[in-house]
Parts: structure tokens; C-alpha cells; sequence
């Protein structure tokens, strides 16, 4: 079996080099302090919430959006939080918009506006987790602070030759990371690893000849095959009944999502539990309904979206109903569904509901 090396370099010898790289070829970032500035802690936090599981390219003019609409964090925590949720749409992972309003709220309440500048203290905000309170602790306070994200995985797995799968190694590839943070300009040290596994040490077809710690990889060889991850499990497919229920006057009955759980807190076309098998009968699951219905119709053709851990597939039905909405529903015309926090599934539906119904 192929041996993990150990820790063996300077601490301060590979991230001195990393960081004269960092200073002739940083990327220019929306959210990110010119060199000699100061970073605003409000700009790192938005933008490190924005990034779990997106890409830098979205995030860009969502990050410009947000900070156009609600320059400051006090405006962000005044904000009605379907207005938060609306201006999310298409970053995904929706429980990370409703943590940044929350969050918002307690730094001005609890801090004055300012957050804390010390990761215990910040891991006790919404939202807030390992890595974003390394980070904010790093680049907006210069703390020392050990920030390990997917890029940072990646280069630390490279240049130790880290061939034990993920998630397992994690905590190795934490320490190794750990034992290369410098004392000093330890957030532009995190942004530099982070620059360099975004631009050089990329996932396929890494380019070692240009990256400046090719001397000290040990895993140059086999670069390209490291991290390591263990194979995924087969996503199960759930099925639903959706309910597209229509007044008289065209209006189609919108539901909110409970505030935990998936999508929660955003808008929906009600429908029945997702479960997983095959689908019940229509007449079955009316039941879930959340008005009485007398009449059904199924709309041919089923509406499939994959979320992060399993497949949705969604028979649509529609239904004439003329009653007043129940207490979590609102009837609202088509053409003001835009005004409303509507996840992807649910403009899939809406689609499929109007092109077909």
C-alpha cells in the first residue's frame, strides 16, 4: 500500500513562497481588499456564505446584486427575508440565505454591527461554521487561522501525497494545513492556497509546471488522481403529487415551506410527501391537498429535478378550486410569480403546469 508521507518542510519556507507568488498573480475578486487594504469583514462573509458548493464565476454578480441592494449589514438585517430569499435564486442551498439574514440580525443586535473578530466567537453565529470563521478570522482580522476548504484539500493531498480517500483524511489534510499557516498574513496565506488550487492545482490536468511549490510536491506524479474519494452511494429517486389548483379568476394556489428543512421558508406548488417507491395513486394522495378537491385532473408528462442527495420525479394535477387559501397559502396570479422565491423544481413546475395544463 502506497505510504502518505509526512510533514517535513519549514513551515514558514513553502508558505513565504506561496505567498510571493500570491503577491505577483492574486486574482482580482469583487469581494476581495486591494493589496495594502483592509479587507471589510461584511464583503468576506457575504462572499464565503455565497461560495459553499457555487462556483467564484456565479457568485461574482450576485455578491455586486446584494451589496447594491443592501450595502451594509444593518440593511441586510432589516430586510423582509422573502426579499433575502427572492435575490438568492440560483445560488442554491436556500438554508445558507435564510443563516445570512438570521446571521445579520445577530451581529447587529448582539454586536453592535461589527462581527467578532475571533472564530469561537464567530462559530456562534447562524451559519457560521469551521472553515467561515477561519476565514473571516483570517482575512478580515489577519488572526492566524487555519482555513481549509475543497481547494485547499486538494493542494495539501498533492503536496503531501495524501492517498487515503475522503472524507477520511480530513482531519490530516487539516493538519497539514495547519502546519504550513504562517504567524503572519495568514488570510492572504488562505486566499493564496485557495488562488492556487482555483488556478493551477486544478482538479484535471493540474499545471505543475507553473506552480510555485512543484519542488516541494510529492505528489507531482500522481497529481491528478489525488484527493482520493471514496465512490458515492446511488441517489434514491423520490415521487410526489403536485397540486396546481386554479380560482376562477386565474390565480393558482402558492404555498410557503415549513422554515427547516429543504427549501424552507421558500415558495411552492403544494404537493404531496416526497417519498421514495413508485408513485401513489392520484386519487390516493389527494388527501394532501391542502384544500378539499371534488375534481382532479393528471397533467401527461412528469417533472424530474436532482437535489444534492436524491432524484425527484413530480406527476402534475390540476384542479379547479374556488376557496379561501389556507393560513401558510396564497393565491397570486401567474404573472406575479416572479415577485415570489420560487426554488428550480418549482419553476419546472410551473413551466410544465403552463405549457401543458
Amino acid at each position: 500500500m502506497e505510504q502518505t508521507a509526512s510533514p517535513s518542510r519549514p513551515r514558514d519556507d513553502l508558505s513565504q513562497h506561496l505567498l510571493d507568488w500570491y503577491d505577483r498573480h492574486r486574482r482580482t475578486l469583487p469581494w476581495r481588499a486591494s493589496p495594502g487594504a483592509v479587507a471589510d469583514p461584511y464583503h468576506v462573509w457575504l462572499s464565503e456564505i455565497m461560495l459553499q458548493q457555487t462556483t467564484v464565476a456565479t457568485v461574482g454578480g450576485y455578491f455586486e446584486r446584494f451589496l447594491g441592494r443592501w450595502p451594509r449589514i444593518e440593511d441586510l438585517a432589516a430586510a423582509d427575508l422573502d426579499h433575502v430569499l427572492h435575490a438568492w435564486q440560483g445560488l442554491g442551498y436556500y438554508a445558507r440565505a435564510r443563516n445570512l439574514h438570521k446571521c445579520a440580525q445577530a451581529v447587529v443586535a448582539d454586536h453592535g454591527g461589527r462581527f467578532p473578530d475571533e472564530e469561537d466567537a464567530l462559530r456562534k453565529l447562524p451559519g457560521i461554521g469551521r472553515y467561515t470563521a477561519a476565514a473571516i478570522a483570517a482575512i478580515a482580522f489577519g488572526r492566524r487561522a487555519v482555513v481549509v476548504d475543497g481547494n485547499v484539500e486538494r493542494v495539501m493531498a498533492r503536496l503531501h501525497r495524501v492517498t487515503e480517500p475522503l472524507p477520511d483524511c480530513k482531519s490530516r489534510l487539516y493538519d497539514l494545513a495547519d502546519g504550513h499557516t504562517p504567524d503572519d498574513r495568514a488570510g492572504d496565506y488562505a486566499q493564496a492556497v485557495m488562488d492556487l488550487g482555483a488556478t493551477i492545482c486544478i482538479p484535471k490536468s493540474p499545471k505543475c509546471i507553473l506552480c510555485p511549490a512543484i519542488d516541494a510536491c510529492d505528489g507531482r506524479d500522481i497529481a491528478e488522481t489525488l484527493p482520493r474519494k471514496k465512490p458515492k452511494a446511488e441517489k434514491p429517486t423520490r415521487r410526489g403529487v403536485v397540486f396546481w389548483l386554479v380560482r376562477p379568476d386565474g390565480a393558482v394556489l402558492l404555498r410557503r415551506r415549513p422554515e427547516r428543512g429543504l427549501l424552507g421558508g421558500m415558495m411552492e406548488i403544494p404537493s404531496s410527501e416526497w417519498r421514495e417507491g413508485p408513485v401513489a395513486d392520484v386519487s390516493i394522495v389527494a388527501g394532501e391537498s391542502p384544500v378539499t378537491l371534488s375534481d382532479i385532473t393528471e397533467i401527461p408528462g412528469l417533472v424530474r429535478h436532482t437535489f444534492t442527495h436524491f432524484h425527484l420525479e413530480l406527476t402534475v394535477t390540476t384542479a379547479r378550486v374556488d376557496a379561501d387559501p389556507p393560513e401558510d397559502c396564497i393565491w397570486v396570479p401567474p404573472d406575479a410569480f416572479g415577485d415570489f422565491a420560487l426554488p428550480t423544481v418549482m419553476k419546472k413546475v410551473v413551466r410544465h403546469a403552463l405549457g401543458r395544463a
